[in-house]
């Protein structure tokens, strides 16, 4: 049998690529730490591929900070919103 061999002109790329953290800051509504205990489950189920939250009810803006090496930036958005507060990124 013969198999035709076919080199790709691209350029080089590692073999294994180790993924970058993402650093989310999100504006929140989320008040009390009754609130936050309400989310904690679905955001430790949102990140238990390897990430962490915390939320900084102190700051005016009531501080959501997301460190994932997925992209989550939607999922945790949709799931504030769904729970009825408000969730905007912060740059």
């Amino acid at each position: 049998m013969h198999f035709a061999m076919h080199k790709k002109h691209s350029t080089p790329q590692a073999l294994h690529e180790v993924p970058t953290e993402d650093i989310l800051v999100f504006k929140t509504s989320v008040n009390s730490p009754a609130q936050v205990n309400v989310l904690r489950p679905m955001l430790d189920l949102l990140l238990a591929g390897g990430g962490r939250w915390n939320f900084d009810l102190e700051d005016c803006d009531r501080i959501l900070r997301v460190e994932s090496e997925d992209r989550v930036r939607e999922r945790v958005m949709a799931l504030l919103t769904g729970h009825g507060h408000l969730c905007v990124e912060l740059e």
